[in-house]
């Protein structure tokens, strides 16, 4: 064994996050850690890596008792983490932020030709598409994933976590990810494997560790892996199965929503679609094809260059203050950078798309923020139901949760959702649809993005395709299937099946 963690013990206040968890991971294997959000997996790599201490256990390295007290504790061992949220310092190069803390130095001066050698070379051995000399901020999100993964890489660890590492990546980049996990592992490195994207967990592991409200439920061996026993280990319950294909039709509601001609130069062009009440249309295709942008332009927070966007057959304005006067809501990409603020409370965040209903002559009220904080968690169910806790301080899917109750407490009319589930557990992704879907029944339209087909199946009454900024395929009658939309988005146009 590489590392074995054993009986380990984690106390937040008086909540109880491990509970004499038992951990192991071999030498050169591929080791999934699975479980819902809150079910300990986070807590127990920031153990592992020195973010928190441990206050009960031990914890063996290399056959070794050792005490990680902190990251560079961790680093030393050779222990590297790839978290979900990023820790890129954005105004930096690519450069600059794979050897942070690394840097080559001569003399005391920096020798910024090997450092800028040294990433391209890593850069060109995994095939990533990046330049040593981008600045972070203007990188996508695939691209920022990139570069966390190659920070790991450049430290030639031993042990890596790797925290939802595919989460923004293309089907391509994906792929990429995965020979990059065969080379490592067939050198014998270690990986520990965090993902709510069970097929590709099935598909790397050797072994699956399944974490349960901070008890460990057990471990399975590839050979012992199947998916339904796996599922009711995470959630303790049944689930309906994943819906493989969707019965689309058009809806004969009034228009709320049209988008006509709009271009965006470099993003997207001459992008229309409709979106009616109660309707819920999905824009999807690869990363990078313009879905986000699109959304971003119609809530007024990127500019386009020309098209028209019309709210209820009137031209809507470009401010976005007005367009959420209008009813529109937006549901970010990235939670974490644009949807709340993680050290504001639950309270707080939500009250900062609602001050126009909590403020008098320029003063907050105080009872009413507390009030539809209350109401806030009620809505959504959240965990737990304090809304004075920090909202950093929340699973991924209550963050989403949290983000969601903003624009719930409103007397919405049309929401724009980006990947909702993108590092969700599949139980709160039921939650999340049920949401989408209880918003559509009440005749609010919905403009979902998303690349998970599963999930554009599961909630869509029509499916937009997009690809290289461009529309060029929709499903809006009849039967679609995974491969029909799949297809679809390579660029190859499906068989429509009828229904």
């Amino acid at each position: 064994m590489i590392v074995e963690m054993k009986g380990i013990e984690k106390v937040f206040s008086h909540v109880h996050a491990l509970k004499g968890v038992d951990f192991s991971v071999r030498r050169g294997e591929v080791h999934a850690l699975l479980g819902e959000n809150g079910a300990g997996k986070s807590t127990l790599i920031k153990v592992l890596t020195g973010v928190y201490p441990k206050d009960g256990g031990e914890i063996v390295f290399d056959g070794k008792p050792v005490e990680i007290e902190s990251r560079d504790d961790a680093f030393k061992l050779g222990i590297a983490v790839i978290f979900q949220e990023f820790s890129l310092i954005p105004t930096l190069s690519v450069t600059q932020n794979i050897l942070l803390g690394k840097e080559k130095q001569k003399f005391g001066v920096l020798r910024k030709k090997a450092m800028r050698k040294e990433v391209a070379e890593l850069i060109e051995r995994f095939d990533f598409p990046l330049n040593p000399d981008d600045i972070i901020e203007t990188l996508s999100v695939a691209q920022k994933q990139m570069v966390e993964i190659l920070k790991a890489l450049s430290t030639n660890a031993r042990l890596i976590v790797m925290d939802e590492p595919t989460a923004s990546l293309s089907a391509k980049e994906s792929e990429m990810l995965y020979r990059i996990i065969a080379q490592l592992r067939d050198r014998g490195v270690s990986i520990i494997y965090i993902s709510h994207r069970l097929e590709e967990v099935f598909a790397l592991s050797d072994r699956i560790t399944v974490l349960r409200d901070g008890h460990l439920v057990g471990v399975i061996e590839h050979d012992d892996i199947v998916p339904d026993k796996v599922v009711n280990m995470m959630i303790g319950k049944e689930l309906s199965d994943a819906t493989a294909s969707r019965n689309l039709s058009v809806s004969s509601a009034r228009t709320v929503l049209e988008v006509k001609n709009l271009s965006s130069l470099g993003k997207y062009e001459n992008v229309s679609f409709e979106v009616k009440a109660g309707e819920v249309v999905v824009l999807t295709g690869l990363v990078g094809s313009g879905r986000t942008e699109v959304l971003r332009s119609i809530f007024s927070a990127d500019r386009y260059d020309s098209g028209e966007i019309l709210f209820e057959g009137k031209k809507l304005p470009k401010s976005t203050a007005k367009v959420i006067d209008r009813g529109f809501g937006l549901i970010p990409e990235d939670r974490r950078t644009q949807g709340f603020v993680p050290l504001l409370s639950v309270e707080k965040n939500v009250a900062s798309t609602n001050y126009d209903t909590l403020s008098k002559h320029g003063f907050v009220l105080r009872r009413r923020e507390r009030e539809l904080g209350q109401r806030a968690v009620k809505i959504v169910d959240l965990r737990p139901a304090n809304p004075a806790v920090p909202v950093g301080n929340l699973s991924g899917g209550n963050q989403q949760k949290a983000v969601l109750a903003k624009w719930l407490t409103r007397d919405l009319k049309v929401i724009l959702v980006d990947e909702p589930t993108v590092g969700i557990d599949i139980g709160a992704k039921d939650e999340i649809y049920n949401f989408i879907e209880g918003l559509a029944k009440e005749g609010v339209a919905v403009l979902l993005v998303s690349s998970d087909i599963a999930e554009v199946l599961r909630v869509a009454h029509r499916i937009i395709v997009m690809k290289e900024g461009r529309i060029i395929h929709e499903f809006h009658e009849g039967v679609a299937t995974q491969a029909d939309i799949l297809l679809a988005a390579s660029g190859i146009r499906a068989e429509r099946k009828e229904a």
